[in-house]
């Protein structure tokens, strides 16, 4: 997930990382660092709108669910007050009459099936409570996870998934789950907390009213006062809690991913400490939030207390008074009893108030719809489309990435006309990448204007999830049948391989495509690559780490199955570049050079490439290449291009050669 000297890095800063913000220094999430104020040293005011715009997302997603969710819930707390107190004053009652000569007129029947409706009333009401709030929230939850997903799979989220993967994947799993809490534990007790201690009052204010309205008062006082206190106690904990586990999560992948190299740099033991750490501040931020919790239930159980008492010495004096009997006296006592209930659900939302307030501020802003609709991120075309006849079009266009102001790629004219093969070379650094980042629409252009074809991008990793050989070729296209899937892995080479598996197509994949070979997981992504419609391929440095013969095989497939299709291969290799008829050279992000096929300055810029390997037959003439030294690798050195062989700027139509690359084919 990182690499070695990030890891040591991260072992040797110790506790300092952990107390770091959560997330990326992005100026929009500065709010998740506890204690963070604004420019005039107020609290920040973001949290209210972030919190709207979550509740906006769950009203729209399953809003009527959630609703009818949060009126069982309240239906099963009113039918449980009510049938206690109910059963209270029937027993109450029943005895009463049995000691006087009124037992035989009592009507034992209406209170009976008040009782059984009351009951049947809160087991339904609690088996739809928990099958509608957790039904709607799933969904909810589901629906945010594809809207980020949406999200991400924007132009430039790409780079973004790459700089922090694991950062991002916790706002998938962690974050998102962390805003159920929002509903289920804390607005959903909220509202059953109010509805019983306004069902307390209206009862005991039958009885008599200033009791009813001292008692659904002092309810509703406590439990808001208890429930603020605590969620603002809890919230930088939970804060702290949260940076906590998502250092530990990553120390632990670290380590297990990279313990190799941590052995062999000798960083093993310190990032075992680190991990030790980390896990003794998650347990202490756990302890104080369950101390908490404790001292939370501590509070509700001393006014559930202090209110029984106060209703029972009520009671005995209204029943001294002689203005209520004692049925009613022990129906006031059993609803003062049960009214304390819904509060205890309480201090666990106001305990995970605070992580679901973060989650809350760490999403919203990927889930506004600032640009285009969510639901159609997918489909809105990256770059426009060129001029017909044309692949690429790039007017004035340059290129700087997100973190950075320096100008990556400078003010580019460019056109590639469809069915024109170009490499890009040069040496690293120099912009390749960067260049089909700006054609695949993945980079905007900092200036200018670019212009191309739907495109397919292979890039120089390839990706595999661990799932079955067939889900992997069905990204590229959903509906693709067995059979189709078969044939393009036979025309990638890969056929024999397959037929040879013991589950064929549903052969599951490990981890990044563990059980693969490196050239069957290029050849994997060839077929990706032949599934997807499209005319312009992007191919940047498709046999990089490739044997040679794998590699020969690879470029023969592509040549043969590319066709009419547009090329624009970003290369330093002379076997991947010899597909092209013409050549585009880059340095420090300017265009220096663009040859074509059959032109002396094009053949010196080829044999300047990099080989396979160190060969007389096909070493480069001594004026193009400096003679290396025994067991180095050759330098490009181009020869100045004339004015009659560089042509910069907008290019006519290719002019085709014999390609080399049908004869090495053959071999």
């Amino acid at each position: 997930m990182t690499l070695l000297g990030e890891q040591g890095r991260q072992a040797r800063q110790g506790e300092h990382l952990d107390r770091a913000p959560p997330e990326p220094p992005d100026r929009r999430d500065h709010a998740d660092r506890p204690g963070h104020t604004g420019r005039q040293g107020r609290p920040t005011r973001r949290r209210s709108g972030d919190l709207g715009a979550i509740v906006a997302l769950f009203s729209r997603t399953a809003g009527r669910r959630l609703l009818l969710g949060a009126l069982l819930a309240l239906l099963t707390v009113l039918a449980g007050i009510a049938l206690l107190g109910l059963s209270g004053w029937f027993i109450a009652a029943a005895g009463l009459a049995g000691l006087t000569a009124g037992a035989l007129a009592f009507n034992v029947f209406l209170p009976s099936a008040g009782v059984r409706l009351l009951a049947l009333a809160r087991t339904a009401g609690r088996y739809g409570e928990r099958v509608v709030t957790h039904d709607a929230t799933l969904a909810v939850l589901a629906a945010l996870r594809e809207r980020l997903f949406r999200r991400w799979a924007r132009p430039g989220a790409a780079r973004a998934l790459l700089r922090r993967p694991a950062r991002l994947l916790f706002r998938l799993t962690a974050d998102i789950d962390a805003l159920e809490s929002l509903y289920l534990r804390v607005a959903v007790p909220v509202a059953s907390a109010a509805g019983a201690a306004l069902l307390t009052g209206a009862l005991l204010g039958a009885l008599n009213p200033w009791l009813g309205i001292a008692v659904a008062t002092g309810l509703l006082i406590v439990g808001a006062a208890v429930t603020m206190h605590v969620a603002r106690r809890a919230r930088p904990l939970a804060l702290r809690r949260a940076v906590a586990l998502e250092r530990l999560r990553e120390r632990a992948v670290d380590l297990v991913a990279g313990q190799t190299d941590l052995a062999m740099a000798g960083r093993l033991p310190a990032q075992c400490a680190a991990l030790r750490g980390t896990d003794a501040r998650l347990a202490k931020a756990d302890r104080a939030l369950q101390r908490l919790e404790v001292h939370a239930g501590g509070a509700f159980t001393a006014a559930g207390s202090l209110t029984l008492s106060g209703v029972l010495l009520a009671a005995g004096a209204l029943v001294a008074r002689g203005l209520i009997d004692v049925p009613s006296a022990a129906l006031a006592l059993l609803v003062a009893l049960a009214a304390m209930e819904p509060f205890a659900a309480l201090r666990r939302g106001a305990i995970e108030a605070g992580r679901g307030a973060l989650a809350a501020r760490r999403l919203s802003p990927r889930l506004r719809d600032d640009d285009v609709d969510a639901a159609d991120a997918d489909t809105a075309p990256a770059v426009p489309r060129p001029d017909e006849g044309l692949a690429i079009d790039l007017v004035g266009a340059s290129a700087a990435h997100d973190e950075s102001s320096r100008v990556v790629l400078g003010a580019l004219d460019l056109c590639i006309r469809r069915g024109e093969r170009v490499a890009v070379i040069g040496p690293s650094g120099a912009g390749k990448s960067t260049l089909l980042a700006l054609v695949a629409g993945e980079l905007r252009p900092a200036s200018g204007a670019a212009s191309a074809l739907p495109c397919t991008w292979l890039t120089q990793r390839t990706e595999l999830f661990q799932d079955s050989l067939a889900e992997n070729l069905r990204l590229a296209d959903l509906d693709a049948s067995d059979e189709r899937l078969l044939d393009v892995l036979h025309a990638c080479g890969l056929g024999r391989d397959v037929s040879r598996f013991a589950h064929g197509l549903d052969t599951p994949l490990g981890e990044g495509g563990l059980g693969l070979s490196g050239g069957q997981a290029r050849r994997l992504s060839l077929a990706r690559l032949l599934l997807r419609p499209t005319r312009l391929w992007l191919l940047d440095e498709p046999t990089e780490a490739l044997d040679a013969d794998v590699a020969r095989d690879v470029l023969a497939r592509l040549r043969r199955h590319a066709g009419d299709r547009t090329l624009l291969i970003a290369t330093h290799l002379r076997r991947e570049a010899e597909l092209a008829d013409r050549l585009l050279q880059l340095e420090h992000g300017r265009l220096v050079a663009d040859l074509r096929r059959g032109t002396p300055a094009f053949d010196r810029a080829l044999r300047a490439l990099r080989a396979d390997r160190i060969d007389p037959a096909c070493a480069p003439a001594p004026d193009a290449v400096a003679t290396p030294r025994s067991g180095a690798v050759a330098e490009p050195v181009v020869e100045p291009v004339s004015a009659a062989a560089l042509e910069p700027g907008r290019v006519a139509a290719p002019h085709r050669a014999p390609d080399p690359v049908s004869a090495l084919a053959k071999t």
